[in-house]
């Protein structure tokens, strides 16, 4: 099967914690947050059958719009332009200018499909309602459309083939067992099914269309995930830790069923594929927090040339059908990723956006470092520090601890707007990895597995105490920030430890785990017992801990300023989430702010809220961090 556009993947360097900075002699720039956001955001890169133009999603109008761009440099041309619902690109149609989008309703998760025509009429391929889709890829014939849909059955994701010229479709796979699709071979025979065990394992099958028979691939409990199916129909490729703490890649003879080790790496391999025709692979690896990607010629498996863009780093590749050209994204810690196109036959590069403002001089702005701290029983933290450039130690600044979503997710090296913004703002950021992040080995990811709120609120705790030993931090001023699972982590520092952070900024955090497991979406089904697995079982005995574990049972104990930002249209951590938060604190008397977007989901998206949510942030920080200094520390 063709894939889609190759999964973003982002990650950071390890410099030692011990060198510090030399101190900036000019003087640096603020910059406000209407210039921040006047960067732009690109994603997609789907090559036109001519390999004349690429389809891409920008923000440059406020939301997500659908764009072309040619390949080797000129203007960017609206395919949509909407200004309430944001489009996102997937691909062109393999033989016509025709063009596949997404988009959902304000945040809400409900994908639907939609063919730009070539007349430009948009069109719902996917109408349904209620009804959630995924594009999975073209056929090999390139006559057919894969997609993903549960409108037979909300938890459950059929497999359905799609004409490209009548948009009639056929329901090729029939999930009834609540496996989830990983792929499929290009002669459709073979479907590569997975099941969710727990949230660091999972089961890998095959299932052959012909024979009916359901082969299940990984023979002990380990992490495992479909790579890709060989062009010639004959090898499945997959990566396992089965017996090792990182991914490593296998292939799997469909003959023979017969399995041989490919590739290992000190790190996991976090994705690889093959382009079209089977001339490269392409390999991802999660480098301690930093993306590292090789293309290797899949005859020889030797890597092959990529041009060096010094201390940027290639986030991301997809290919052209025909095999001669590569778009990458290019991007770092402190300037947003610029996309590229490369001949893979002449080496011909063509820089095809300028995406950072030109406004900003990126040397006003912070590269980060990966740091490592020792936790209260030992374990080594890994974090990212981004130090103001205007810190010293005669001018020590604020800080702030950053926590990550999931659980399970990690802070990467990726430019933040957020982060830099309040960097440029004279606060310094550690994004903490606390046990349980993903990227440090399968017993790392464990670590915290129904610690929730404890340990892990400790690694954040020690990572506030390493910030206030650096000689450049005003130690009595340091705050806990996050979204999603990180902004419960928030709540849980406020209510579980009230005197170490002196203020909160909670972004659609958790704040009830009994509603939010029972609310989960339905089409969470298939990880929804992984999801109680690791968190515990509302419906067990398990709900005793999930409710002392919930800070909205404890906001007797919050004693210090907290803003809460959510979003309305949020189906994974509900607005009453936040709402009985703030009501529950406010009761203590104690500062609280609530930011809420009526057309925002889990995350906000449009431009316009995301400038009202950061710039109210840095306000709050302002008057109740900065501004008093307290609690400053000599």
């Amino acid at each position: 099967m063709k894939t889609g556009i190759s999964a973003l993947i982002m990650v950071a360097l390890l410099f030692s914690c011990k060198e510090k900075p030399e101190t900036a002699q000019r003087e640096i720039k603020s910059y406000t947050i209407e210039q921040f956001m006047d960067n732009e955001a690109i994603g997609g890169g789907s090559f036109s059958p001519d390999n004349g133009n690429l389809l891409v999603s920008s923000n440059r109008s406020g939301i997500y719009n659908a764009y072309t761009i040619p390949a080797q440099g000129g203007d960017m041309m609206p395919i949509t332009q909407s200004d309430s619902t944001s489009f996102f690109a997937e691909s062109y149609f393999p033989k016509d200018d025709r063009m596949v989008l997404r988009a959902d309703g304000n945040g809400d998760e409900i994908d639907h499909l939609y063919v730009r025509e070539l007349d430009g009429t948009i069109t719902d391929i996917t109408p349904e309602e209620g009804a959630k889709s995924d594009f999975y890829g073209w056929s090999k014939d390139d006559k057919h459309l894969y997609y993903g849909s549960n409108k037979r059955d909300p938890r459950f994701f059929d497999v359905y083939k799609l004409s490209v010229d009548e948009y009639t479709t056929q329901m090729i796979y029939q999930n009834n067992d609540g496996l989830d699709f990983s792929g499929m071979s290009d002669d459709e025979n073979h479907f590569a099914l997975s099941k969710t065990i727990n949230t660091n394992d999972t089961d890998l099958f095959l299932y052959n269309v012909k024979t009916k028979e359901m082969t299940k691939i990984n023979e002990n409990q380990s992490a495992n995930a479909a790579q890709d199916f060989s062009v010639d129909n004959t090898t499945f490729y997959y990566t396992t830790d089965d017996g090792a703490e990182f991914s490593y890649l296998m292939a799997y003879d469909l003959a023979s069923k017969e399995k041989k080790t490919v590739l290992e790496k000190p790190w996991d391999i976090m994705g690889c594929g093959f382009t079209s025709e089977g001339k490269y692979m392409y390999i991802y690896v999660n480098e301690d927090g930093k993306n590292a990607i090789d293309i290797l010629d899949a005859k020889t498996m030797q890597p092959i040339p990529l041009p060096d863009f010094g201390g940027k780093s290639i986030t991301s590749v997809g290919f052209s059908d025909d095999e001669t050209w590569m778009r990458m994204y290019v991007g770092g810690s402190n300037v947003p990723s610029d996309l590229y196109t490369y001949n893979l036959e002449t080496q011909e590069q063509h820089k095809l956006t300028d995406v950072l403002n030109e406004a900003i001089d990126v040397e006003d702005l912070v590269t980060a470092e990966v740091i490592r701290f020792k936790s209260f029983d030992g374990t080594e933290i890994p974090a990212i520090y981004y130090l103001p450039h205007q810190a010293t130690t005669e001018n020590k600044v604020p800080a702030m601890v950053w926590v990550h979503g999931g659980p399970g997710g990690q802070s990467r090296q990726n430019f933040n707007p957020l982060i830099q913004y309040l960097v440029n703002h004279g606060y310094a950021v550690l994004a903490v990895n606390n046990r349980g992040s993903s990227g440090y080995g399968k017993t790392f990811f464990k670590m915290d597995d129904k610690n929730h709120g404890e340990k892990d609120l400790q690694d954040c705790v020690e990572g506030k105490n390493w910030l206030a030993q650096q000689p450049e931090i005003d130690g009595g001023n340091i705050g806990i920030l996050g979204g999603s699972y990180g902004g419960y982590m928030t709540m849980a520092a406020l209510t579980y430890t009230p005197e170490e952070f002196d203020v909160g900024v909670n972004l659609f955090g958790v704040t009830n785990w009994l509603r939010t497991l029972k609310s989960i979406p339905p089409y969470w089904e298939s990880f929804r017992e992984a999801l109680y697995l690791e968190l515990g079982d509302p419906y067990s005995a398990d709900s005793v801990r999930l409710k002392r574990i919930s800070p909205l049972f404890h906001t007797d104990k919050v004693t210090k300023p907290l803003i809460v930002l959510q979003g309305s249209e949020d189906p994974r951590v509900l607005q009453v989430e936040s709402d009985e938060i703030v009501a529950g604190v406010k009761k203590n008397n104690v500062p609280v702010e609530y930011v809420l977007f009526e057309d925002e989901g889990h995350g906000f998206v449009k431009k316009e809220n995301q400038i009202e949510a950061y710039s109210r942030i840095l306000k709050f920080l302002d008057t109740h961090l900065k501004a008093p200094n307290a609690n400053s520390v000599p």
